[in-house]
């Protein structure tokens, strides 16, 4: 987490600081605190280039592509059943369409190309008159690939549906101006722009015409879509790193990318290796990699004690198992089996990229002479 969105987070704590519930607005101390909240969801939607209204404030992406698939599944049933993904989305918003389709909704799973990219032909010709929401990630988290979100928002405006993006990957990575482009709704984690864990945020446009049905109830916070006390320290938290992620976005991207040219470099001296995804419309900050007869689990296994890389999204990292991205994109065998994902961002080094790449390279050579032998 960035420094300064801890020292923030610091100050809503205790006696000393803005400390008391935000929905006590009988007393000043109430008061300060949900005026701090205020200022964080306008400081956020002035980055978003949004109504702050039109904000609401989550537990993360995950909860914010819950409450948009299924509050606009749940309130708009009577026009249409239908609803429109890509089979290489995070989990979050997997998992809940497949939820919906076993209550009887109907799911159109687009499959990508074998760069990971979804075409707006295949978008446009999946959608029917019964299609109420297309939902889309704005970059993959496994693979870094970028959709150009833009030009679907574009294209799907003046039909009939809402159009919902999970933009968890892109967030602080990349400018999203909601008035320039016609997303309807948007979701974001906090913890993905060195912000805290368990904070974000669901973007509803015209909140109060779209009739969004929540998924809890209780005290009417937020405007009766996302009822519980407001944790008002990770508001505040998001709300700095947020600004500080714009403010450093450019310098952050060509860090990451300076890292991605170091770290390919190194790899590429191995023989036998598959960079997976469209490698020239991708994020920099993730390299997706197979390498020819290397386990994934036994690199992974391997190399525990001094990396953290993965086969996929941590959420799923309980158990090695085979990616559903590169499945999705036609990725099969020894290649699906032999990929890991390496990350890195704002606080990686040259020296930790370096040791990493020839931390792998050193365990790659040594697999393959185990296998060989």
């Amino acid at each position: 987490m960035a420094p300064e969105a801890a020292a923030a987070m610091a100050q809503c704590l205790t006696m000393n600081g803005i400390f008391a519930n935000p929905a006590s607005l009988q007393h000043e101390f109430g008061e300060r605190a949900n005026d701090l909240i205020e200022r964080s969801r306008a400081e956020i939607a002035s980055l978003l280039n949004c109504n702050p209204n039109d904000l609401i404030f989550t537990s993360g992406a995950t909860e914010s592509n819950n409450l948009a698939i299924k509050g606009i599944a749940l309130s708009y049933q009577k026009r249409g059943n239908h609803i429109i993904t890509s089979a290489s989305e995070h989990k979050a918003v997997l998992d809940t369409c497949k939820y919906l389709e076993s209550t009887g909704f109907k799911i159109t799973f687009l499959r990508p190309d074998l760069n990971g990219q979804v075409s707006l032909d295949c978008i446009l010709n999946a959608v029917t008159d019964e299609t109420i929401l297309v939902s889309l990630m704005h970059v993959n988290n496994e693979t870094g690939v970028t959709q150009d979100i833009d030009l679907i928002a574009q294209a799907l405006k003046d039909k009939d549906l809402f159009f919902h993006v999970d933009a968890a990957q892109s967030a602080g990575k990349l400018k999203i101006d909601l008035t320039k482009s016609p997303i309807d709704l948007l979701s974001i984690s906090a913890h993905k722009l060195y912000g805290p864990k368990g904070i974000g945020c669901l973007y509803v446009r015209n909140r109060k015409q779209t009739n969004l049905t929540p998924l809890l109830h209780g005290g009417g916070q937020e405007y009766g879509l996302r009822p519980g006390t407001l944790p008002t320290h990770q508001i505040v938290g998001m709300a700095t790193a947020f600004r500080i992620a714009h403010e450093l976005m450019l310098s952050d991207y060509q860090h990451s990318t300076r890292l991605e040219q170091i770290l390919v470099t190194q790899l590429n001296q191995l023989e036998g290796i598959h960079f997976n995804g469209d490698q020239k419309h991708k994020l920099p900050h993730i390299v997706n990699v197979s390498f020819d007869h290397v386990g994934s689990d036994s690199l992974m296994i391997a190399l525990r004690d001094d990396l953290a890389i993965a086969t996929g999204s941590a959420c799923n990292s309980g158990a090695i198992e085979a990616s559903h991205v590169l499945r999705a994109m036609g990725i099969e065998s020894d290649r699906l089996y032999g990929a890991v994902r390496i990350s890195f961002g704002r606080y990686t080094t040259e020296t930790d990229i370096q040791q990493a790449g020839q931390r792998i390279c050193e365990e790659v050579t040594r697999l393959r002479r185990l296998t060989l032998e």
